[in-house]
């Protein structure tokens, strides 16, 4: 049976909590079939024998694909690779941990049936409630420093689980610049900017120990937060006749070995992505196709549909 959904889980040294996350995680993959589902696990440049312990948990399913950073580069950098190595139409990034539960997979992904971002969300009642009143405290100031700097509105943006239509993963992911955590909050900020239809699930957590955000990260997420609406988000792009053909894109890519491309589709033409470092491929892609190379910002490719190549 074809893939129809994928699981991207960043890792980076979890390999003490990735036996009680998949045991969280089984009863939704049996419901769901095992031959329907690929599981992706990203390791970001774990050092505490992740590959081994990925391999002994998930190793008996048949649509395993582990991808590997050389060093850490941040949860962003690590959700990235994942959305460009997945195949289902409808992608789910969660924590390796699977602190969100698992349960609430099926109404994001039945969520993306209708709208290409179907984020989790834990703010009940318009607030998130952590284990002690500090935490509490400290996320609702939080939020309020993302609102201001990320020009969002969306309570929950840290929810670490996030469903995503795979050519809407594939466009976020190829515009993103944030590596660390504060990527969560550009995603909404990304997602806004090309009009996305958003819509929220509601989801329930549990406080699992054991998390690799360190204090000492604060001041790198609030430099990022600051450079969000600042950056120019402009990437290498081919504009081409519309209606092009998917598989004729794809075998242009392969050509140059380019993954992880997507297709913004509109009335009178269609503008193939490339990520930032990607330009010199692009230019192959232009003279193979017939296209014409540009350059292309979120904002200019609002009201298009976006086809994973």
């Amino acid at each position: 049976m074809p893939v129809v959904r994928s699981l991207v889980l960043p890792a980076f040294n979890e390999a003490k909590r990735l036996a009680a996350g998949y045991q969280r995680l089984a009863p939704v993959l049996d419901a769901w079939g095992h031959d329907t589902t690929e599981i992706v696990v990203v390791d970001d440049g774990s050092t505490d024998g992740t590959l081994q312990e990925v391999a002994r948990v998930y190793g008996h399913l048949p649509h395993l694909k582990v991808v590997q950073q050389p060093t850490n580069m941040g949860k962003g950098a690590a959700v990235r690779l994942g959305w460009a190595s997945a195949k289902g139409a409808h992608v789910i990034t969660a924590d390796a941990d699977m602190a969100i539960r698992p349960e609430h997979f099926p109404a994001i992904d039945e969520a993306l049936a209708s709208a290409p971002f179907a984020p989790g969300s834990r703010a009940l009642n318009g607030s998130i409630r952590y284990d002690s009143w500090q935490r509490t405290l400290a996320g609702s100031l939080f939020h309020k420093v993302v609102a201001h700097y990320a020009d969002t509105g969306f309570r929950d943006t840290q929810c670490g689980c996030k469903g995503l239509q795979l050519g809407a993963a594939r466009v976020l992911g190829i515009f993103g610049l944030i590596d660390g955590f504060a990527y969560d909050a550009e995603l909404f900020y990304l997602a806004q900017q090309l009009d996305l239809t958003t819509t929220p699930v509601e989801v329930t957590w549990d406080d699992v120990s054991g998390t690799t955000v360190r204090a000492g990260g604060a001041r790198a997420i609030l430099r990022d937060l600051r450079g969000i609406t600042k950056s120019s988000y402009a990437v290498p792009a081919v504009t081409l006749a519309a209606g092009i053909d998917v598989i004729t894109v794809k075998q242009a890519a392969v050509s140059v070995r380019q993954r992880g491309l997507v297709i913004a589709r509109g009335l009178e033409s269609d503008v193939v992505l490339f990520p930032r470092e990607g330009g010199l491929n692009a230019i192959s892609v232009a003279q193979a196709l017939g296209g014409e190379i540009t350059t292309v910002s979120p904002a200019a490719l609002r009201g298009r549909v976006f086809d994973a190549v």
